[in-house]
């Protein structure tokens, strides 16, 4: 069936204003069936999100602070869209359960999810739609943990039915009816899951932005639209922080090959950026995809004469930072030395345990540690057809005057991982973004 899954983020829904923009862009699309809602974000610089408001409604009522002040905000942020868009709906029951929920034993994931919870029964109002509970299908275990399976035999269950429905994102519940949450922006997976069950046909994520850009626009300005992505290339940049959906909502549809549009919902006309499965060869845009940059990161190194012959030397090493719950980022080596990239705050509370462990347990020559880096990802699906993109990168780095302490590549060749300075790392991203955008 030809049908879209379609989510809009908080900044998509801050206001009615902004509603009324959604639900146009909704209506214009007969294919836009099933509509998956944040809760409303910001309206102007300085605002709160009601979800923050929400969180800070539930830590007074569980200190035993008066909650009230700050709930009636949130009510007041909800009766102001509902004015605004001349909906004939009463939040007075829903606010009742929520006061009752806060003066007897509050929850700190139930009082998160009604942000999308009022969302979606404002919005199902004002399209004419009907509001479906995510609690009903999408599955938690007691643990807090996501249930898949059973949660894709019940969504389809639950809408295969439903014409068109609005559905509140971020949430779920327990066969007990307790609500669990996904991470902040689980809205996204929400959507993804839906359209996996359902089988849609796409995927659109509607936010603030008009697709994925090159690089992060803080850092460089103006930078250009990505039109196409894969799913892998998305993971590689995700991961270094550039994106503008939750990581993990790529893994539903991916399952599927169901292609993820992100659209900016102040200029629909925009074609977004499609994220898919794979590309054709003669679909390829460009040399590289994007460029994305972290920090926070520290760098482990290890050198032992004759490393190499030493059966096991990697996973023991390994097994030191396992045993610390640290997992690794990157782990370039030579013969006779090994490094490790970990996070720096993973590291911070046991970092003289470990060194003392992995001196004891492979006894190297040397043992240091190096902080205040930043990797840097440079990532496209077309590298691995061109001659000279790794140069051509480290050049630019170089010739910026910058400092080049790790270099990276997976045998895969869709990235090439650079290692600089923490306070090198803007400088880098120009100078790269510079080179690969002439």
């Amino acid at each position: 069936m030809d049908f879209k899954v379609v989510k809009f983020g908080g900044s998509s829904l801050a206001n009615a204003e902004m509603i009324k923009k959604a639900e146009a862009i909704v209506r214009s699309d007969p294919r836009r069936k099933y509509v998956v809602v944040s809760a409303p974000g910001k309206r102007f610089s300085g605002d709160t999100k009601v979800t923050d408001l929400l969180y800070a409604c539930y830590e007074a009522a569980a200190e035993g602070r008066e909650f009230e002040p700050i709930l009636a905000e949130i009510r007041s942020r909800y009766d102001e869209i509902v004015e605004g868009l001349g909906a004939k709906l009463d939040l007075d029951a829903e606010f009742q359960t929520i006061r009752a929920h806060l003066r007897s034993k509050p929850q700190r994931d139930y009082m998160a999810s009604r942000g999308e919870y009022l969302s979606a029964r404002v919005i199902a109002c004002y399209l004419g739609f009907e509001f479906v509970d995510a609690a009903d299908f999408i599955c938690f275990n007691s643990d807090g943990t996501f249930d898949w399976e059973i949660t894709n035999r019940a969504v389809f269950a639950a809408l295969r039915r439903v014409k068109r429905a609005v559905v509140p994102g971020f949430y779920g519940a327990d066969e007990w009816g307790t609500v669990h949450t996904f991470s902040r922006g689980g809205s996204d997976i929400t959507g993804s899951i839906l359209a996996r069950a359902l089988s849609a046909a796409v995927y659109e994520n509607w936010t603030d932005v008009s697709g994925m850009l090159m690089a992060d626009p803080r850092v460089v300005a103006d930078p250009r639209t990505i039109a196409l992505i894969t799913y892998k290339e998305l993971r590689e940049l995700a991961y270094m922080g550039a994106t503008v959906m939750h990581e993990d909502a790529v893994f539903p549809v991916r399952k599927c090959g169901i292609p993820i549009n992100i659209r900016n919902t102040n200029r629909p006309e925009d074609p977004g950026t499609m994220i898919v499965p794979a590309v054709e060869e003669e679909k390829d845009q460009g040399e590289i995809t994007g460029i994305a940059g972290r920090s926070g990161f520290s760098t482990i190194t290890i050198e032992k004469a004759m490393m190499n012959s030493e059966i096991g030397f990697g996973r023991r090493v390994l097994s030191v930072l396992e045993e610390h719950g640290i997992s690794y980022e990157y782990m370039p080596s030579g013969v006779d030395t090994m490094s490790i990239v970990v996070s720096t705050i993973d590291l911070d509370p046991c970092r003289n345990q470990v060194m003392n462990e992995i001196c004891h347990t492979v006894q190297p020559d040397v043992i240091y540690f190096e902080d205040n880096m930043a990797m840097i990802a440079v990532v496209g699906r077309g590298m691995v057809r061109r001659k000279g993109i790794a140069a051509r990168a480290l050049t630019a780095v170089a010739e910026a005057g910058i400092n080049i302490r790790m270099i990276d590549q997976g045998s895969s060749e869709l990235n090439i991982i650079i290692g600089v300075e923490e306070k090198e790392r803007e400088n880098a991203i120009r100078a790269i973004y510079a080179e690969f955008a002439k």
